[in-house]
Protein backbone atom coordinates (compact mmCIF):
# COMPACT_ATOMS: atom_id res chain seq x y z
CA UNK A 1 0.00 0.00 0.00
CA UNK A 2 1.26 3.72 -0.60
CA UNK A 3 -0.30 7.20 -0.06
CA UNK A 4 -3.33 7.51 -2.26
CA UNK A 5 -5.15 11.07 -2.70
CA UNK A 6 -7.83 9.10 -4.98
CA UNK A 7 -10.53 9.53 -1.49
CA UNK A 8 -12.55 6.27 -2.73
CA UNK A 9 -9.44 4.26 -3.20
CA UNK A 10 -7.86 5.22 -0.13
CA UNK A 11 -11.37 4.90 2.09
CA UNK A 12 -11.48 1.60 0.48
CA UNK A 13 -7.60 0.61 2.01
CA UNK A 14 -8.50 1.80 5.32
CA UNK A 15 -11.83 -0.20 5.39
CA UNK A 16 -9.27 -3.22 4.77
CA UNK A 17 -6.82 -2.20 7.14
CA UNK A 18 -9.46 -1.92 9.99
CA UNK A 19 -10.39 -5.39 9.73
CA UNK A 20 -6.71 -6.15 9.09
CA UNK A 21 -6.28 -5.01 12.68
CA UNK A 22 -7.39 -8.85 14.09
CA UNK A 23 -4.49 -9.90 13.14
CA UNK A 24 -3.11 -8.51 16.52
CA UNK A 25 -5.54 -11.02 18.24
CA UNK A 26 -3.24 -13.49 16.93
CA UNK A 27 -1.27 -14.09 19.74
CA UNK A 28 -3.35 -14.85 22.15
CA UNK A 29 -4.38 -17.84 20.45
CA UNK A 30 -0.95 -18.79 19.42
CA UNK A 31 -0.50 -20.85 22.59
CA UNK A 32 -3.41 -23.01 22.23
CA UNK A 33 -3.25 -23.80 18.42
CA UNK A 34 0.46 -24.32 19.00
CA UNK A 35 -0.49 -26.59 21.92
CA UNK A 36 -3.17 -28.41 19.41
CA UNK A 37 -0.25 -28.83 16.83
CA UNK A 38 2.14 -30.30 19.52
CA UNK A 39 -0.24 -33.05 20.46
CA UNK A 40 -1.57 -34.14 16.50
CA UNK A 41 2.35 -34.28 15.35
CA UNK A 42 3.53 -35.53 19.10
CA UNK A 43 6.16 -32.95 18.82
CA UNK A 44 4.72 -31.01 22.34
CA UNK A 45 7.81 -30.06 23.43
CA UNK A 46 9.08 -28.61 20.15
CA UNK A 47 5.59 -26.51 19.82
CA UNK A 48 6.29 -25.34 23.24
CA UNK A 49 8.49 -22.99 21.54
CA UNK A 50 6.92 -22.10 18.80
CA UNK A 51 5.55 -18.20 19.83
CA UNK A 52 9.23 -16.93 19.14
CA UNK A 53 9.81 -18.79 16.18
CA UNK A 54 6.29 -17.18 14.61
CA UNK A 55 6.51 -13.82 16.11
CA UNK A 56 10.55 -13.29 15.71
CA UNK A 57 10.92 -15.38 12.08
CA UNK A 58 7.34 -15.98 9.94
CA UNK A 59 6.17 -12.87 10.53
CA UNK A 60 9.87 -11.07 9.55
CA UNK A 61 9.64 -12.96 6.32
CA UNK A 62 5.79 -12.28 5.51
CA UNK A 63 6.66 -8.28 6.52
CA UNK A 64 9.03 -8.53 3.56
CA UNK A 65 6.46 -10.31 1.67
CA UNK A 66 3.66 -7.63 2.30
CA UNK A 67 5.65 -5.02 2.01
CA UNK A 68 5.22 -1.47 3.55
CA UNK A 69 2.27 1.06 3.81
CA UNK A 70 2.44 4.47 4.12
CA UNK A 71 -1.10 5.47 4.02
CA UNK A 72 -2.68 8.06 5.67
CA UNK A 73 -5.99 9.01 6.80
CA UNK A 74 -7.50 12.37 5.68
CA UNK A 75 -7.64 14.69 8.89
CA UNK A 76 -11.36 15.98 7.81
CA UNK A 77 -12.56 12.98 6.23
CA UNK A 78 -11.78 10.15 8.05
CA UNK A 79 -10.48 11.22 11.08
CA UNK A 80 -13.49 12.09 13.09
CA UNK A 81 -15.78 8.73 12.07
CA UNK A 82 -12.17 6.60 12.58
CA UNK A 83 -11.63 8.26 16.48
CA UNK A 84 -15.22 6.96 17.38
CA UNK A 85 -15.81 3.70 15.98
CA UNK A 86 -16.22 1.11 18.75
CA UNK A 87 -14.35 -1.43 16.92
CA UNK A 88 -10.85 -0.06 17.49
CA UNK A 89 -11.65 0.33 21.40
CA UNK A 90 -13.34 -3.42 21.98
CA UNK A 91 -10.46 -5.09 20.42
CA UNK A 92 -7.65 -3.38 22.79
CA UNK A 93 -10.06 -3.71 26.02
CA UNK A 94 -11.12 -7.52 25.17
CA UNK A 95 -7.05 -8.11 24.47
CA UNK A 96 -6.86 -7.43 28.63
CA UNK A 97 -9.39 -9.59 29.13
CA UNK A 98 -8.07 -12.50 26.98
CA UNK A 99 -4.84 -12.28 28.32
CA UNK A 100 -6.11 -12.36 31.70
CA UNK A 101 -7.49 -15.60 30.85
CA UNK A 102 -4.59 -16.97 28.89
CA UNK A 103 -2.81 -16.60 31.88
CA UNK A 104 -5.16 -18.92 33.71
CA UNK A 105 -5.39 -21.81 31.02
CA UNK A 106 -1.16 -21.45 30.39
CA UNK A 107 -0.36 -22.42 34.35
CA UNK A 108 -2.95 -25.32 33.74
CA UNK A 109 -1.17 -26.54 31.15
CA UNK A 110 1.86 -25.83 32.44
CA UNK A 111 1.01 -27.80 35.68
CA UNK A 112 -0.19 -30.72 34.21
CA UNK A 113 2.57 -31.65 33.60
CA UNK A 114 2.70 -32.13 29.16
CA UNK A 115 6.56 -30.67 28.78
CA UNK A 116 9.29 -32.16 29.94
CA UNK A 117 11.60 -29.61 31.21
CA UNK A 118 12.81 -28.01 28.32
CA UNK A 119 9.20 -27.68 26.40
CA UNK A 120 8.11 -26.15 29.94
CA UNK A 121 10.92 -23.43 29.67
CA UNK A 122 9.75 -22.87 26.41
CA UNK A 123 5.95 -22.51 27.12
CA UNK A 124 6.90 -19.72 29.92
CA UNK A 125 8.95 -17.89 27.29
CA UNK A 126 5.95 -18.29 24.44
CA UNK A 127 3.19 -16.93 26.90
CA UNK A 128 6.01 -14.03 28.27
CA UNK A 129 6.35 -12.70 24.53
CA UNK A 130 2.36 -13.09 23.82
CA UNK A 131 2.71 -10.26 27.34
CA UNK A 132 5.36 -7.97 26.05
CA UNK A 133 2.84 -7.98 22.69
CA UNK A 134 0.22 -7.49 25.77
CA UNK A 135 2.36 -4.42 27.41
CA UNK A 136 1.50 -2.73 23.77
CA UNK A 137 -1.52 -3.01 24.31
CA UNK A 138 -1.22 -1.32 28.04
CA UNK A 139 0.59 1.41 26.41
CA UNK A 140 -2.27 2.33 24.19
CA UNK A 141 -4.74 2.14 26.75
CA UNK A 142 -3.08 4.34 29.20
CA UNK A 143 -2.61 7.27 27.11
CA UNK A 144 -6.29 7.67 26.50
CA UNK A 145 -8.93 9.87 28.80
CA UNK A 146 -10.83 7.24 29.65
CA UNK A 147 -10.99 5.75 33.40
CA UNK A 148 -11.85 2.10 31.75
CA UNK A 149 -9.23 2.25 29.18
CA UNK A 150 -6.02 3.61 31.80
CA UNK A 151 -7.36 1.56 34.62
CA UNK A 152 -7.53 -2.01 31.83
CA UNK A 153 -4.03 -0.79 30.77
CA UNK A 154 -2.63 -0.83 34.54
CA UNK A 155 -4.26 -4.16 34.88
CA UNK A 156 -2.97 -5.46 31.96
CA UNK A 157 0.89 -4.14 33.16
CA UNK A 158 0.27 -5.50 36.85
CA UNK A 159 -0.16 -9.12 34.81
CA UNK A 160 3.61 -8.92 33.98
CA UNK A 161 4.80 -7.35 36.79
CA UNK A 162 5.36 -3.67 35.10
CA UNK A 163 2.96 -1.46 36.68
CA UNK A 164 5.43 1.23 37.09
CA UNK A 165 5.56 1.79 33.32
CA UNK A 166 2.00 3.00 33.37
CA UNK A 167 3.40 6.53 35.65
CA UNK A 168 7.08 6.25 34.22
CA UNK A 169 6.42 6.40 30.18
CA UNK A 170 3.57 8.65 30.68
CA UNK A 171 5.51 11.07 32.96
CA UNK A 172 8.79 10.61 32.44
CA UNK A 173 9.60 8.76 28.60
CA UNK A 174 7.11 11.00 27.22
CA UNK A 175 8.95 14.54 29.06
CA UNK A 176 12.47 13.21 28.36
CA UNK A 177 12.21 11.05 25.66
CA UNK A 178 15.33 11.56 23.30
CA UNK A 179 17.52 13.26 25.58
CA UNK A 180 20.39 12.15 28.76
CA UNK A 181 17.59 12.06 31.09
CA UNK A 182 15.64 9.46 29.74
CA UNK A 183 16.24 5.51 30.60
CA UNK A 184 14.61 4.39 27.86
CA UNK A 185 15.85 6.20 25.11
CA UNK A 186 18.99 4.36 24.41
CA UNK A 187 22.57 6.02 23.06
CA UNK A 188 24.24 6.06 20.04
CA UNK A 189 26.92 2.78 19.77
CA UNK A 190 25.39 1.22 23.37
CA UNK A 191 24.39 -1.82 23.36
CA UNK A 192 21.26 -3.51 24.18
CA UNK A 193 23.14 -5.40 26.88
CA UNK A 194 24.60 -1.98 28.07
CA UNK A 195 20.71 -0.20 27.85
CA UNK A 196 18.30 -3.50 30.04
CA UNK A 197 20.14 -3.09 33.15
CA UNK A 198 19.76 0.95 33.26
CA UNK A 199 16.48 0.69 31.75
CA UNK A 200 14.98 -1.84 34.34
CA UNK A 201 16.26 -0.19 37.41
CA UNK A 202 16.37 3.85 36.40
CA UNK A 203 12.52 3.06 35.33
CA UNK A 204 11.43 1.40 38.11
CA UNK A 205 13.26 3.75 40.94
CA UNK A 206 12.15 6.88 38.33
CA UNK A 207 8.34 5.80 38.56
CA UNK A 208 7.97 5.66 42.33
CA UNK A 209 9.91 9.13 42.42
CA UNK A 210 7.84 10.42 39.96
CA UNK A 211 4.54 9.33 41.87
CA UNK A 212 5.93 10.24 45.06
CA UNK A 213 6.75 13.58 43.60
CA UNK A 214 2.91 14.07 42.32
CA UNK A 215 1.42 13.52 45.97
CA UNK A 216 3.58 15.69 47.53
CA UNK A 217 2.58 18.45 45.42
CA UNK A 218 -0.84 17.27 46.52
CA UNK A 219 -0.13 17.27 50.32
CA UNK A 220 -0.31 13.29 50.57
CA UNK A 221 2.06 11.06 51.20
CA UNK A 222 3.67 8.89 49.17
CA UNK A 223 3.24 5.74 50.84
CA UNK A 224 -1.04 6.22 51.25
CA UNK A 225 -3.84 4.75 49.43
CA UNK A 226 -3.99 7.16 46.48
CA UNK A 227 -0.47 5.70 45.46
CA UNK A 228 -1.49 4.44 42.18
CA UNK A 229 1.61 2.13 42.18
CA UNK A 230 0.86 0.84 45.36
CA UNK A 231 -2.53 -0.67 43.32
CA UNK A 232 -0.65 -2.01 40.75
CA UNK A 233 2.07 -3.74 42.43
CA UNK A 234 -0.55 -5.14 44.89
CA UNK A 235 -2.21 -6.77 42.23
CA UNK A 236 1.12 -8.23 40.86
CA UNK A 237 1.58 -9.85 44.12
CA UNK A 238 -1.59 -10.95 44.69
CA UNK A 239 -1.92 -12.78 41.47
CA UNK A 240 1.88 -14.09 42.44
CA UNK A 241 0.10 -15.38 45.79
CA UNK A 242 -2.85 -16.84 43.67
CA UNK A 243 -0.33 -18.70 41.24
CA UNK A 244 1.74 -19.65 44.28
CA UNK A 245 -0.95 -21.29 46.26
CA UNK A 246 -2.77 -23.28 43.14
CA UNK A 247 0.25 -24.44 41.85
CA UNK A 248 3.18 -24.05 44.19
CA UNK A 249 6.61 -23.15 43.18
CA UNK A 250 5.80 -24.60 39.57
CA UNK A 251 2.58 -21.22 39.93
CA UNK A 252 5.18 -18.57 41.24
CA UNK A 253 8.38 -19.38 38.63
CA UNK A 254 5.31 -19.17 36.03
CA UNK A 255 3.63 -16.12 36.90
CA UNK A 256 7.63 -14.25 37.65
CA UNK A 257 9.02 -15.78 34.45
CA UNK A 258 6.51 -15.15 32.24
CA UNK A 259 6.61 -11.88 33.30
CA UNK A 260 9.91 -11.02 33.07
CA UNK A 261 10.41 -11.78 29.54
CA UNK A 262 7.23 -9.51 29.13
CA UNK A 263 8.88 -6.83 30.77
CA UNK A 264 12.08 -7.37 29.01
CA UNK A 265 10.76 -7.26 25.40
CA UNK A 266 9.08 -3.88 26.02
CA UNK A 267 13.16 -2.45 27.19
CA UNK A 268 14.16 -4.04 23.77
CA UNK A 269 11.91 -2.00 21.98
CA UNK A 270 12.24 0.71 23.60
CA UNK A 271 16.25 0.55 23.07
CA UNK A 272 15.60 0.41 19.19
CA UNK A 273 12.67 2.78 18.93
CA UNK A 274 14.96 6.20 19.71
CA UNK A 275 18.87 4.90 18.87
CA UNK A 276 21.24 7.65 18.95
CA UNK A 277 18.60 10.07 18.15
CA UNK A 278 18.69 13.35 20.35
CA UNK A 279 16.34 16.35 20.56
CA UNK A 280 18.91 19.30 20.33
CA UNK A 281 19.65 21.36 23.13
CA UNK A 282 18.70 25.12 22.39
CA UNK A 283 20.63 28.26 23.74
CA UNK A 284 18.26 28.54 26.75
CA UNK A 285 19.68 25.05 27.75
CA UNK A 286 15.71 23.47 27.43
CA UNK A 287 16.03 20.76 24.67
CA UNK A 288 14.01 21.19 21.47
CA UNK A 289 10.31 20.43 21.21
CA UNK A 290 9.74 16.43 20.79
CA UNK A 291 8.78 15.45 16.84
CA UNK A 292 8.63 13.01 14.58
CA UNK A 293 12.46 12.61 14.05
CA UNK A 294 13.45 12.00 17.29
CA UNK A 295 11.95 8.34 16.50
CA UNK A 296 12.60 5.54 14.25
CA UNK A 297 9.58 4.24 12.10
CA UNK A 298 8.90 1.62 10.18
CA UNK A 299 6.07 1.39 7.77
CA UNK A 300 5.90 -2.52 7.46
CA UNK A 301 2.47 -3.74 7.13
CA UNK A 302 2.05 -6.57 8.85
CA UNK A 303 4.26 -5.64 11.52
CA UNK A 304 2.31 -2.26 12.19
CA UNK A 305 -1.14 -4.12 12.31
CA UNK A 306 -0.01 -6.97 14.17
CA UNK A 307 1.38 -4.01 17.13
CA UNK A 308 -2.02 -2.01 16.73
CA UNK A 309 0.58 0.59 14.75
CA UNK A 310 3.03 0.72 17.72
CA UNK A 311 5.66 1.63 14.62
CA UNK A 312 4.80 4.52 13.63
CA UNK A 313 6.17 5.68 16.90
CA UNK A 314 7.22 9.20 15.83
CA UNK A 315 3.75 10.71 15.20
CA UNK A 316 2.39 9.24 18.69
CA UNK A 317 5.32 11.07 20.55
CA UNK A 318 4.51 14.25 18.83
CA UNK A 319 0.84 13.66 19.30
CA UNK A 320 0.70 10.82 22.48
CA UNK A 321 -3.16 10.82 22.72
CA UNK A 322 -3.68 9.83 19.08
CA UNK A 323 -5.52 6.60 18.70
CA UNK A 324 -3.82 3.63 17.25
CA UNK A 325 -5.87 3.14 14.05
CA UNK A 326 -5.27 7.24 13.35
CA UNK A 327 -1.46 7.01 13.56
CA UNK A 328 0.20 8.54 10.38
CA UNK A 329 3.63 8.47 8.21
CA UNK A 330 5.79 11.33 8.53
CA UNK A 331 7.92 11.52 5.48
CA UNK A 332 10.86 13.44 7.98
CA UNK A 333 10.60 10.36 10.66
CA UNK A 334 13.87 8.78 10.22
CA UNK A 335 13.27 4.34 8.94
CA UNK A 336 14.29 1.48 9.93
CA UNK A 337 15.51 -0.93 7.61
CA UNK A 338 12.74 -3.58 8.58
CA UNK A 339 9.67 -4.56 10.75
CA UNK A 340 10.15 -4.12 14.83
CA UNK A 341 10.18 -8.03 14.92
CA UNK A 342 13.64 -8.66 12.83
CA UNK A 343 15.02 -5.21 14.45
CA UNK A 344 14.61 -7.07 18.06
CA UNK A 345 16.04 -10.30 16.70
CA UNK A 346 18.75 -7.62 15.33
CA UNK A 347 19.29 -5.89 18.57
CA UNK A 348 20.16 -9.06 20.24
CA UNK A 349 23.46 -9.23 18.62
CA UNK A 350 25.42 -6.05 18.73
CA UNK A 351 27.95 -6.26 16.46
CA UNK A 352 25.32 -6.40 13.70
CA UNK A 353 22.75 -3.77 14.96
CA UNK A 354 25.84 -1.45 15.16
CA UNK A 355 26.77 -2.21 11.54
CA UNK A 356 23.53 -1.86 10.15
CA UNK A 357 22.27 1.26 12.55
CA UNK A 358 25.46 3.11 13.12
CA UNK A 359 25.66 4.11 9.59
CA UNK A 360 22.14 5.70 9.47
CA UNK A 361 22.50 7.14 13.01
CA UNK A 362 25.81 8.66 11.26
CA UNK A 363 24.33 9.89 8.14
CA UNK A 364 20.91 11.00 9.74
CA UNK A 365 23.12 13.77 11.64
CA UNK A 366 25.59 14.42 9.08
CA UNK A 367 27.52 18.09 9.64
CA UNK A 368 26.23 17.84 13.20
CA UNK A 369 28.20 14.82 14.28
CA UNK A 370 28.64 16.56 18.00
CA UNK A 371 25.79 15.59 18.53
CA UNK A 372 26.80 11.50 18.75
CA UNK A 373 28.67 12.43 21.52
Amino acid sequence: MTLTRDPARRRLLLKLKKYSYLIAMLPLALPFLLLKAGEATGWVNLFAWGVPVVVFGIIPLLDWIFGQDALNPDEQADVPHMNSERFYQVMTLGWVVAFAALLVWSLQVLASGVFSIPGAVGWVFSVGIVGGLGINVAHELIHKDSKLETRAGGLLLSLVCYGGFKVEHLRGHHVHVSTPEDASSSRYNQSLYEFLPQAYTRNFMNAWCLEAEKLKRKGHSPLSWRNELIWWYGISALALIACTIAYGWLGAAFFLGQSFIAFSLLEVVNYLEHYGLHRRKLENGRYERTGPEHSWNSNYFLTNVFLFHLQRHSDHHAFAKRRYQVLRHHEVAPQLPAGYAAMIVLALVPPLWKKVMNPRVEAYYKGEEHQLA
